[in-house]
């Protein structure tokens, strides 16, 4: 075992391309453990980080501030970056370019782990940067950003990464820095169990409520559950069986959801470990007025209906909604959006 596994000191330097909730939050924790970091990001983030630094908070009450100046910002990968690893953070949609610029302006066979929603960003980042080795990876917990330059985690969990000699030394690493990350010989379905719950990020997203006051509206858990049933239909016509990932198993979720309010506050107890600061990203994307990430959630399960000969027509649904938002932007009450999903 090499020195700096049994030490838990970096391997080498780690640069986040995409510094946006996660990746502030993932980032900024090793930061925090003395891991040597450079963030890529927009200028609106950039700018907060260079004014007011990075503070980050928990769930369990732990708080980190990295102050502007110990911080590394960059709005370009910085000319002769060699990181020892790449956080890939940035939004679906702009994968294929971030890889291709990682792999322009880094040397070949660079260590890329995707810390990013869905199931498809891997084989695209793969495809845009061929000289890179990209891992997938899957983030279990909601990161919100709560101020300039302050972001919140508002839920449990652990990393995860598909297992590589590469990126075993690392996890002592992240583990001192208070993320730990667990390795899987198979990410996929774990990736497919972590899509199935983020099925109810657009539900939160067109809400307008805090996430754990929205799951405790049976209108809008009753929407999560149809869109997870139609989901699983759509997976099991596939031959995929997704992993579990939160606390109820993966298949009694849908029964779980449905359950009257008093009952599900009790039965979803660890589910319902929310605190009051947590959103989905998808509900930021809506006021930032960005484009959501709609399609690698409910798109890949339109996508995967298509390729077997089936139908999702309420992910298509929820699709469309999402992708109308900006034209005329709403709250959609729980009535409103079983109405539209036909429930």
């Amino acid at each position: 075992m090499a020195a700096t596994e049994v030490l838990g000191l970096p391997p080498g330097e780690v640069l986040v391309m995409g510094a946006g909730t996660i990746g502030c939050f993932v980032g900024g924790s090793l930061a925090a453990a003395g891991v040597p970091v450079t963030f890529v990001g927009r200028p609106r983030v950039l700018q907060s980080l260079e004014a007011h630094g990075l503070t980050l908070t928990d769930l369990e009450g732990g708080a980190h501030r990295l102050p502007a100046a110990s911080l590394r910002l960059s709005e370009q990968i910085p000319v002769g970056a060699t990181p020892a690893l790449v956080l890939l953070c940035v939004k679906s949609g702009a994968t294929a370019e971030a890889a291709a610029e990682l792999a322009f302006a880094l040397p070949a066979g660079t260590l890329v782990v995707s810390l990013q929603n869905g199931v498809s960003n891997c084989a695209a980042a793969s495809k845009a940067g061929p000289t890179l080795d990209v891992l997938p990876g899957m983030v279990p917990y909601n990161v919100a950003e709560v101020g300039p330059g302050a972001f919140h985690r508002g839920t449990a969990g652990r990393l995860a990464a598909k297992d590589d000699p590469s990126l075993r030394p690392w996890l002592p690493v992240f583990e001192r820095a208070g993320i730990p990350i667990d390795l899987h010989t198979d990410l996929l379905p774990v990736q497919w169990g972590k899509l199935l719950l983020n099925l109810n990020n657009p539900v939160n997203a067109l809400s307008g409520l805090p996430l754990r006051d929205q799951l405790m509206q049976r209108g809008y858990r009753r929407c999560f559950a149809a869109l997870i049933d139609e989901a699983l239909s759509v997976l099991g016509s596939a031959g995929i069986a997704p992993a579990q990932v939160a606390a109820v198993p993966t298949q009694r979720l849908p029964t779980v959801l449905r359950l009257p309010d008093w009952l599900f506050r009790i039965v979803a107890a660890r589910m319902l470990r929310i605190d009051a600061k947590a959103r989905s990203s998808m509900a930021d994307d809506l006021a930032l007025g960005r484009r959501t990430e709609i399609d690698a959630l409910s798109g890949e399960i339109v996508r995967l209906a298509q390729d077997h000969d089936v139908d999702a027509p309420r992910n298509a649904r929820m699709f469309t909604l999402l992708e109308d938002w900006p034209r005329q932007p709403r709250r959609w009450t729980a009535r409103q959006l079983q109405d539209a999903l036909g429930l």
